[in-house]
């Protein structure tokens, strides 16, 4: 049997006669088309660069810090551009002329073994060669990177960036070279530094890591006393044939012990084992000790002497034979005191000295005239002078196995056991690092440190902890060391006399060689001769000098980026001139260049040992200054468990993917660059921040509802024209002002939370306002005088007033946050051909001083009421739809009683002037509402649903009561009204609408059949 057709719904006649939001501004971001849309807009219009250079405030300088040009973009780039990026937009909104010129660090090690993979025979590779795969590759990086960072919406100056390879960045950082070096500040010397034998070169401190999880083998060994000093003449007979007990976690170093070291004021104790040997060791690691040992099973204490009396004692090295000990006194190593290095924390209280092998060890050997022996090659295996058993082994492997047999074999060798300690790894090659004395280039840090510490305390840091934080690295550094075994780099410019190993450098061969590297960058170094690279004035030396084979290390390459990008020239400082003017920089620049120093570094919080304190370093010895007002960190990124993100555990989230979508759309949506961005505004960049599939998800309906929220604004003002239709202040609803003043503290709070770079105060409060301000009272209780009302009548044009005024607020503050939502906003207005092109160009929005005049008493009194209301109203609609009593609010009347009755009389006042906003069921988006003069009046009549409530700010009590509304429901507006029926021709209007439709000339609707 065929169903019967649905009966055809009747036309509404007046539905066209409704004011319905009109605009070209799509619900629907299509971000993959759109964004780019508005990145080609602000090209065309030049926005950034137009703002950068013209805007009537001073220079604003973020200065970049490069990233390494080693791989692809991942979600801590993200969070680094961004953030950068809200920082600058929001200064070129008020006004400055924020340049930004991003940079990317191009030389050092990971590029050079990743340019390597392509060539076969990596270490018989000319340097020319090797250099140019490097350069190849980083460049190839430099251009993916930057599209990237264009597509995440970050304006800089994109094509004119610092590159660190580039000719006249190299000749920038060689005058910094020149300068630190003329003035002392560097030198050459054999000290101890962090070597990598997988790496074959030297590190700093910033290039280690520190894995958890390492273990190494450390052993307890005898060292037999062969002399006793004055001091322990009152103890000879306790110490007679008795060995120093030292303990060590680096077994390896071992053959190139030289001394051994106690602390002059601890207790010592000799301890005899039931076989009669004896020990002696700390008193307060005895029993620790004793229990690890079975060569001290049962031992007893013999004698407890200080550690004075073993000062100036000697005792045989550890290996009796080979391992470099043949010289005349193996038998006399010394005993040294040294109460800032031992303590009776671990170990025996007795330390070995390695001076070749550990930075404190030089030290305290060089100031009692001891030589450092360091017998292992830049491959980390044992030399000649170790000793025939133990030449070319490597000292982390089966070298340190050997030393151990040999220990054993002689006696010496107690006992081993693991040891999981802290441990440093070269950063690239993710392998244990072993500290080795080199002849290498320094930094004096010990000469700065003081100034260093000084210059600190004049720069701001966001967050404060960061202060502490560097100035107790700079603190506790030792002397830098800059030079590096490896051919992708900078030179440094050294020349060497063949026959006595000494440097040649001075002021003449420094500038020459700089001239040259500014023309034809560093690849000179190694294409030109000798005679080439010196200057006329000592091209006779040519014969009996050789190029050095050093490159600086890449913390100093990326450290002098001030001297290239900030408009420094240490040609300018040694004329005695002013070297920080815009036509100093060596890197060509529109005007006005970036100021040294600048305005800001942001960077992860690691850089405070690495990029914050290497630029630090070298402003301050070229220039006396630190080359930052502020410094800003930000935190590294956790998935959303919490844990560290890594490759290896699948737990990464690629920014490309979540702006442009993965490979299944529904798993990996296309969200764009701006829930990206609101991404990184969401979270406390300051600390560790957790991001994944959920929380982007979360942040893509923040993006979603604002975007709503600027769809109506901008739908509901398509017939107004702001020059033409405002209204007065003074002239609005008291809910209008209300949102006005609502919106001055608005735009005052973000301009602090920007200004204090707390961009996540930023995003609360713009969602906080949408949501609660707008969306959950303004805009659902203007719905009705903007729909209903006539097109051009006082009350529409008041609420109108108003959203433009929001919407004119509120694009700049969201706009570096969101810019590609916030500009699509702005070319959709009404008034968008009449003013600025970009919304960048209208500036931080300017807020009248009647804005933020706090409104009268019963004004204030009477919003928060009809605030209240609408609260207890709303919770009364809920239930009376579950009790299925209504359905939609218009449904319904409420009568309404506060018990302080100046308020009741304002409230009266308000719902007899029904200006379409401030009354009752306006605010409540009910059809009636009454003000009832006493609380027993609303158990009158039909009671259905009643709520009280204490009203803020002493306000008085509130009751409410939620009924069924009276009357017919209105054809037009769907209000109940028991005026229907008054006008013949429109029998179903209400006496709002009717109005309304006679100045339209509507026709009456066809009388029902």
């Amino acid at each position: 049997m065929a169903s019967k057709p649905k009966p055809k719904k009747e036309e509404n006649i007046y539905s066209n006669t409704v004011n319905l939001p009109k605009t070209s501004f799509d619900m629907r971001a299509n971000s993959t088309v759109r964004e780019p849309q508005l990145q080609a807009f602000w090209q065309e219009h030049r926005v950034y660069e137009t703002l950068s250079r013209e805007n009537p405030g001073e220079v604003f300088t973020l200065h970049d810090g490069p990233p390494y040009a080693n791989g692809e973009l991942h979600m801590g780039h993200a969070l680094n551009k961004i953030v950068k990026d809200f920082i600058n937009r929001y200064q070129l909104l008020k006004g400055r002329k924020a340049i930004y010129v991003p940079g990317w660090d191009t030389h050092g090690l990971p590029i050079e073994l990743k340019a390597m993979q392509s060539v076969g025979d990596a270490a018989a590779a000319p340097p020319l060669k090797i250099r140019a795969k490097c350069r190849d590759f980083a460049l190839k990086t430099v251009d993916a990177q930057r599209e990237g960072f264009k597509r995440m919406g970050v304006w800089g100056d994109w094509d004119a960036p610092y590159i660190t390879l580039e000719p006249a960045y190299e000749a920038a950082q060689l005058r910094v070279f020149g300068k630190m070096f003329l003035d002392g500040h560097i030198y050459r010397g054999l000290k101890p530094v962090h070597w990598s034998p997988s790496t074959m070169t030297a590190l700093a401190e910033a290039e280690l890591e520190y894995p958890d999880g390492h273990v190494s083998t450390s052993c307890f060994v005898g060292l037999p006393l062969t002399r006793l000093g004055e001091a322990a003449a009152a103890h000879a007979a306790a110490l007679e044939g008795a060995e120093l007990l030292v303990w060590t976690t680096t077994p390896w170093t071992l053959p190139s012990n030289r001394a051994a070291a106690v602390h002059p004021d601890l207790e010592y104790v000799v301890l005899e084992s039931a076989a009669g040997a004896r020990y002696v060791c700390a008193a307060a690691l005895a029993v620790e000790v004793a229990a690890k040992l079975p060569a001290l099973a049962g031992a007893r204490a013999l004698r407890v002497l200080p550690g004075s009396a073993l000062v100036g004692a000697a005792y045989a090295a550890p290996l009796a034979q080979g391992a470099g000990v043949g010289e005349a006194d193996a038998g006399r190593r010394p005993v040294l005191p040294a109460p800032e290095l031992v303590t009776a924390d671990a170990g025996t209280g007795i330390v070995h000295m390695a001076p070749g092998h550990g930075h404190e060890d030089f030290a305290l050997a060089a100031a009692a005239g001891i030589a450092p022996f360091s017998p292992v090659d830049g491959e980390g295996r044992y030399e000649r002078e170790a000793g025939a058993e133990l030449a070319g082994l490597a000292v982390q492997g089966e070298g340190q196995d050997r030393v151990l047999a040999l220990l054993a074999g002689a006696g010496r060798l107690l006992h081993t056991e693991p040891y999981a300690h802290r441990y440093p790894y070269d950063w690239r090659s993710k392998r244990p690092i072993i500290i080795r004395c080199t002849r290498q280039w320094f930094a004096s840090v010990g000469e700065l440190r003081e100034a260093a510490l000084a210059a600190l305390e004049g720069v701001r840091f966001v967050p404060e902890v960061g202060r502490n934080r560097i100035a107790s690295m700079v603190q506790g550094r030792s002397d830098w060391c800059i030079s590096r075994q490896r051919a992708w780099g900078v030179p440094i410019p050294a020349f060497f006399d063949r026959a006595t190993g000494e440097p040649v450098m001075d002021a003449a061969t420094l500038a020459h060689v700089t001239e040259i590297v500014a023309r034809e960058g560093s690849d000179a170094w190694w294409r030109r001769s000798v005679e080439d690279l010196l200057p006329p004035s000592h091209r006779a030396l040519a014969p009996t000098l050789v190029k050095g084979a050093d490159t600086m290390d890449v913390w100093f390459d990326s450290g002098t980026s001030w001297a290239s990008v900030l408009a420094w020239d240490a040609r300018k400082e040694e004329e005695g001139t002013e070297g920080h003017s815009a036509d100093a920089s060596p890197r060509p620049s529109l005007p006005p260049a970036p100021r040294f120093p600048a305005d800001l570094y942001l960077e992860g919080s690691d850089q405070h040992r690495g990029w914050f304190q290497s630029s630090l370093l070298t402003a301050l010895a070229a220039t006396g200054r630190a080359p930052y007002r502020a410094v800003l960190t930000h935190g590294f990124l956790l998935d959303e468990r919490g844990a560290k993100m890594s490759k290896s555990l699948g737990n990464v989230v690629d920014p490309r993917i979540v702006m442009l979508g993965g490979r299944d759309h529904k798993r990996e949506p296309a969200y764009g660059a701006d829930v990206l961005r609101l991404w990184v505004a969401s979270v406390d960049y300051t600390a560790d921040a957790p991001v994944g599939p959920t929380i982007v998800a979360q942040v893509a309906d923040v993006y979603r509802k604002l975007r709503v929220t600027l769809r109506f604004l901008l739908g509901n003002l398509a017939d107004f024209d702001p020059a033409r239709d405002s209204v007065p202040f003074e002239s609005l609803a008291a809910t209008d002002r209300h949102l006005l003043r609502r919106l001055a503290a608005l735009v005052d709070d973000c301009a602090r939370a920007y200004d204090a770079f707390q961009f996540a105060r930023v995003y609360q409060a713009l969602q906080r306002f949408c949501v609660t301000d707008l969306s959950s009272f303004y805009l659902d209780a203007s719905k009705d005088r903007l729909y209903v009302l006539a097109a051009g009548s006082d009350t529409r044009r008041a609420a109108q007033t108003t959203l433009t005024a929001v919407l004119r607020a509120l694009l700049p503050v969201l706009a570096p946050l969101a810019p590609h939502l916030a500009e699509d906003a702005h070319l959709a207005a009404p008034w968008a051909g009449a003013g600025p092109a970009s919304v960048f160009q209208g500036g931080w929005p300017a807020v009248p001083d009647e804005w933020r005049r706090p409104a009268s008493q019963s004004e204030a009194a009477a919003v928060r009421a009809l605030l209240a209301i609408r609260a207890e109203v709303n919770g009364l609609l809920e239930c009376a739809r579950v009790a299925k009593l209504l359905g939609a609010s218009l449904e319904a009347a409420v009568d309404v009683h506060v018990s302080d009755p100046t308020l009741r009389d304002t409230l009266r006042a308000l719902q007899a002037a029904d200006n379409g906003q401030d009354t009752i069921q306006n605010a409540c988006i009910v059809s009636q509402a009454t003000v009832v003069e006493r609380e027993e009046d609303l158990s009158h009549g039909e009671v259905r649903f009643v709520a009280s409530a204490e009203l803020p700010e002493d306000g008085g009590r509130l009751t409410v009561r939620l009924r069924r509304a009276d009357g017919q429901k209105c054809a037009r507006c769907w209000n109940y009204s028991e005026a229907l029926g008054a006008d013949a021709e429109h029998p179903h209007l209400c006496h709002r609408c009717l109005p309304v439709i006679k100045s339209l000339g509507v026709a009456p609707p066809p009388p029902a059949v």
